[in-house]
C-alpha cells in the first residue's frame, strides 16, 4: 500500500488556490474514490483517515483533499460554487491517477452535499456518489431541505445515514427525497448520530469511519459490475 502527498490546483473566480491532498492505494485497486471532508474538518480528520484506510484494504484507491476555505485558514465554507469548482478539479486530477478505474465521489456531510451539487450541474461525472451523513436540513429545520437538485443527478447514489442523525429527522423526509432520485438507496447505521457515533459505544473517530467502508465497498462493486 502506498500513500503520496499532493496538491491540486483549483481555479476560482478569486484566483488560483492549491489545495492539499493525499493519494492512497493498495497494490492492485479495482476502483477509485475521491473523498471530501465535512464542514468543520480537513482532509486529515481521523474519521476520513480511518475510512480511506479501510477502503484501501477493500481494494479501493482514494484521494482525500481540502476545500479552499480550509487552505485559507477559514472555519466556515466559502460559496458553493467554489466547492463545485474544487470537485471538478479533484475529479480531473483523480482520473489522471485512476488509470481507467471506476471513479466514485463521496464525502462526509458538507463534502458529500457539495459532490451532489457538482454532479447535478454536470461538473463531475463519477460512476456513483456516496454520502456519509447527508445534511438534508439544518438540525431542527426540516422546513429548510437541501434536496431540489438530487433528482437531477444521473449517477447512482448511496446515502449512509445514522438513525439518530438530527440532520435527517424526520426520516420520512429523507426517504421521500431518495425516492425522488433516479437511482438511490439508503444504508442505515442503527443508533448512529451525524458522525456515526452510537450512544453508549465509545470508539475513536478512525474506527467509526473504518466500520463504514465494507458496506460502501459492497455497494460500489454492485455499481461497477
Amino acid at each position: 500500500m502506498s500513500a503520496d502527498e499532493a496538491t491540486i490546483t483549483v481555479g476560482l473566480p478569486t484566483g488560483v488556490v492549491d489545495v492539499a491532498a493525499e493519494y492512497e492505494s493498495p497494490a492492485d485497486p479495482w476502483a477509485f474514490a475521491a473523498v471530501a471532508h465535512g464542514a468543520g474538518a480537513g482532509y486529515r480528520h481521523p474519521f476520513l483517515l480511518g475510512f480511506a484506510g479501510a477502503l484501501a484494504r477493500e481494494g479501493i484507491a482514494t484521494v482525500r483533499f481540502n476545500f479552499p476555505y480550509v487552505e485559507q485558514g477559514r472555519r466556515m465554507p466559502g460559496p458553493a460554487a467554489h466547492a463545485v469548482t474544487t470537485w471538478a478539479a479533484v475529479e480531473a486530477d483523480a482520473r489522471a491517477h485512476a488509470d481507467g478505474l471506476p471513479l466514485f465521489a463521496m464525502g462526509k456531510s458538507y463534502g458529500g452535499r457539495m459532490a451532489s451539487m457538482a454532479a447535478a450541474e454536470g461538473a463531475i461525472t463519477p460512476s456513483g456518489l456516496v454520502y456519509l451523513g447527508y445534511p438534508l436540513h439544518p438540525p431542527g429545520r426540516p422546513d429548510k431541505p437541501r434536496i431540489d437538485h438530487l433528482p437531477e443527478i444521473p449517477q447512482p447514489q448511496l446515502f449512509v445515514e445514522g438513525t439518530n442523525d438530527p440532520f435527517i429527522d424526520p426520516h420520512e423526509q429523507l426517504e421521500a427525497a431518495v425516492a425522488s432520485c433516479r437511482a438511490a438507496e439508503i444504508s442505515w447505521i442503527d443508533g448512529g448520530g451525524h458522525s456515526f457515533d452510537v450512544k453508549g459505544r465509545k470508539r475513536a473517530a478512525a474506527e467509526v469511519g473504518a466500520e463504514l467502508a465494507a458496506g460502501v465497498a459492497a455497494w460500489m462493486r454492485g455499481v461497477a459490475g
